[in-house]
């Protein structure tokens, strides 16, 4: 049949899934679909010739028009056998190709009418060249590749024609039914050639990367082998030296802890479980490190370990009394709350809240109280913490995590029931890591923490027996949901008779034993230590006057090693020598009765303290002017004092039009300092009545108290604070409202009889007290 005249022939149609038949080609098929079957019965009725045409989705199970290749190969069946599931087996040969001109519609299987396309006679040189390429390249493939046999290379080489060469070569080749479809499409001889050429060169770069990558990995794969034989050699050497080392002796060394430790039952479960999957892991595992932390930290916690609570009374009050000179009411109530417990048997109720100045002994008294009760001490500063981990630890995905303070506050202390010390508890802050104080409630509140849970220990511990105490300067820094949980104990600062015989009793001989000095080597006269409690420290506690005593050790040791038989004796004319000029004047007070000038009395967090208040009235507009650093609070403290004299201005009889013809300055000094608060309310009154009645006020008095609009003094707080930076500073007489007369009881007795206290309730009374030459109110 010549090449123009083709053939149109109507055949079933068999599609087939991941498969192609090229012509010449012989394999059998197992055809399990109706259609397909159906189609295969037609065509041995007829001449037994079939289409075989690929889908171009494999997984179709119906397909359409569209979802198969248009052109395949007419096949001859040459066998059907029928298998017991179901399906035929039918071995067919490649006749030709063929092209599918239309779908005959039939719905009992595929029909389709076809164009024969006949293979082309064609041989010249470059075709003889291009075959021989193409074998010489597919040699090279079987050499590369072990899944093509050779035997393959000898039937291929006795191959003339060279379209047939192609196609079995491609169909002895692992591509894609995609690839093999292009090269059956392409009927054109030299062509088709020179894609199989293509493909072959393509197929070789792929084996040459593919054996580069297996020798690479082969040799991984020796390495790890041989390192996996030499260690379990080396187990096998130390199993016979009965060396238990490894993580074998590891897990052995873990077990017979966890046998001797005392641990809940619980938490033993979960120990053993770690352990197990610690076992499992492969030593060069990173997680084996992580559990094997987690593990130590379980074992090492006190669970069950308790020391026996030693509670007399009277020996506590005797430690008490040995470490703290003062302080009676806080160690009153120290020694309630440890009777308490001894009654009940149990350490239950509420948690104590040390709060007062720096240097009065806050931690020092947490100290006592362990010692008294035989306990372990535990400090922990809650300074500057704002990450809320710091409490509850870290969750152990994290690189590095580890247990919280409190849990790791509780390993260091070996025992359940030490007293844990919170120090500075007002100082910590929240932010983007979460509210370390809101964490905290779980520890604190009696209620909860007996199943306390940090992030990383993820087992409940129990911290009921933990005798909790802690510390503050002030008390409104401390969230209120925490001071709700907390009972508040304050610790005043000390009288100056006070300092002086904690000076004696404890701070000059600790500093002489730390700076290497007898007592007969630095004599310290009680006049020089009242005077450098006096002039060179203003302070409530006695860190400073520590720092003081200490800096006289240094110099005085200097001395000593210069000349060893001459001792040092620091009298008050010498002081200077040793600590250079007195830093403060020790009465404060003004030395002569100054107007628009009064000293009023203020509360720190370090304790009490006495500002003057000054009061300049200028010709001018009726500007009010506040200077010093002050608070809003204080501002309106101010603008109600301003606004009481306008209103009083008659009685006073002072100019009532002074608002509109002078211009007021209220100046507080010590302008670096942020001051607020209400009670300086009658202070600022008083100067600006003396400034615009020009009476002076008396140097020898100092005042606190909040004002009102119609002139009352209403109630302050921190009395006791204020009436020693009173006494410090050689005031002797306060005026204060009369409401706080009650709070007179709490000053120390050695300060309450060297002073006179005025109560008042109304602007009035405090004029004519505080005034050299009272006001006539009209």
């Amino acid at each position: 049949m010549g090449p123009n005249k083709l053939k149109i022939r109507r055949l079933p149609l068999l599609p087939l899934r991941g498969l192609l038949v090229y012509p010449s080609m012989v394999l059998h098929l197992d055809v399990g679909r109706e259609k397909s079957v159906k189609a295969l019965e037609r065509a041995m009725v007829d001449d037994s010739m079939i289409l075989l045409c690929s889908q171009s989705e494999m997984n179709i199970e119906e397909p359409s028009k569209e979802d198969i290749y248009l052109i395949g190969t007419i096949a001859k069946v040459r066998q059907m056998l029928k298998l017991p599931n179901g399906t035929i087996r039918v071995l067919v040969e490649g006749v030709l190709r063929a092209e599918i001109i239309e779908f005959v519609n039939n719905e009992e299987y595929y029909e389709v009418n076809v164009k024969e396309l006949p293979e082309q006679e064609v041989t010249d040189s470059e075709i003889d060249a291009l075959m021989r390429t193409v074998l010489s390249q597919f040699e090279n493939y079987i050499n590369l590749s072990k899944k093509v046999t050779p035997e393959t290379l000898a039937a291929v080489s006795d191959i003339d024609e060279p379209g047939r060469l192609a196609d079995v070569i491609c169909s002895h080749l692992p591509l894609k039914i995609k690839d093999k479809q292009d090269i059956l499409e392409t009927v054109d001889v030299r062509e088709r050639l020179e894609k199989m050429l293509s493909i072959l060169n393509n197929e070789r770069e792929v084996l040459e990367l593919e054996r580069k990558i297996s020798q690479r990995v082969k040799k991984q794969m020796e390495k790890t082998q041989k390192e996996y034989y030499l260690r379990e050699q080396m187990k096998a050497i130390q199993k016979e030296l009965g060396d238990k080392e490894g993580r074998a002796g590891e897990v052995d060394d873990l077990r017979s802890q966890l046998t001797e430790a005392e641990v809940p039952e619980k938490v033993r479960e979960k120990i053993e479980k770690e352990i197990d999957r610690l076992e499992k892991m492969p030593p060069t595992s990173a997680e084996g490190g992580v559990i094997r932390n987690y593990i130590d930290w379980l074992l090492g916690l006190p669970w069950l370990k308790k020391t026996e609570d030693h509670l007399d009374i009277d020996k506590a009050e005797e430690i008490l009394n040995e470490d703290h000179y003062g302080l009676e009411k806080p160690k009153e109530r120290v020694l309630e709350y440890l009777a308490v417990q001894k009654l009940v048997q149990k350490l239950k109720g509420p948690i104590l809240c040390l709060v007062g100045p720096p240097g009065v002994g806050k931690t020092s008294i947490a100290r006592s109280i362990a010692r008294s009760l035989n306990r372990q001490f535990i400090r922990i500063s809650l300074g500057g913490v704002r990450d809320e981990a710091e409490i509850r630890g870290h969750r152990r995905t994290y690189v590095g995590a580890m247990p919280g303070r409190i849990m790791q506050g509780m390993k260091n202390a070996g025992t359940s029931n030490p007293v844990f010390l919170l120090d500075e508890i007002d100082k910590m802050a929240m932010d983007f890591r979460g509210d370390p104080a809101s964490a905290l409630l779980e520890v604190l509140d009696p209620e909860q923490n007996s199943t306390f849970s940090d992030h990383f220990i993820e087992v409940p511990y129990d911290l009921s027996s933990v005798m909790f105490v802690t510390t503050a300067n002030a008390v409104h820094n401390i969230p209120r949901p925490l001071l709700d949980r907390m009972e508040v104990l304050y610790i005043p600062g000390y009288t100056e008779i006070e300092k002086l015989q904690i000076a004696l009793k404890y701070l000059l001989s600790k500093q002489r034993r730390d700076h290497g000095l007898q007592e007969e080597q630095l004599i310290v006269e009680e006049e020089a230590l009242m005077k450098i409690i006096r002039e060179y420290t203003r302070e409530s506690g006695v860190r400073n006057l520590e720092q003081q005593i200490a800096g006289l050790c240094r110099k005085a040791a200097k001395q000593i090693v210069s000349d060893p038989s001459q001792p040092v004796h620091v009298r008050p004319d010498n002081l200077k020598d040793f600590l250079g000029p007195s830093k403060f004047r020790y009465s404060m007070a003004e030395e002569k009765d100054q107007i628009g000038a009064v000293t009023g009395l203020a509360w720190t967090e370090v304790g009490g303290d006495t500002l003057v208040i000054e009061v300049t009235v200028m010709a001018g507009t009726g500007k009010l002017t506040l200077t010093g650093k002050l608070g809003d609070v204080m501002k309106e403290s101010a603008q109600a004092a301003f606004s009481y004299t306008r209103s009083r201005a008659d009685q006073l009889r002072i100019a009532p039009d002074f608002h509109e013809r002078c211009d007021i300055h209220i100046h507080i000094p010590e302008g670096a300092i942020p001051k607020d608060g209400p009670s300086a309310g009658i202070t600022m009154g008083t100067a600006l009545i003396s400034a615009l009645t020009n009476i002076p006020v008396s140097r020898r008095v100092a005042m606190t108290g909040e004002i009102t609009l119609r002139g009352r003094v209403l109630p302050i707080g921190g009395l006791k604070e204020k009436a020693l930076a009173a006494h410090r500073a050689g005031i002797r007489v306060i005026i204060l409202p009369k409401d706080n007369e009650k709070d007179i009881q709490e000053i120390p007795e050695s300060v309450r009889n060297e002073m006179t206290f005025i109560p008042v309730s109304h602007m009035d009374e405090v004029l004519q007290h505080a005034l050299v030459k009272p006001v006539e109110v009209g």
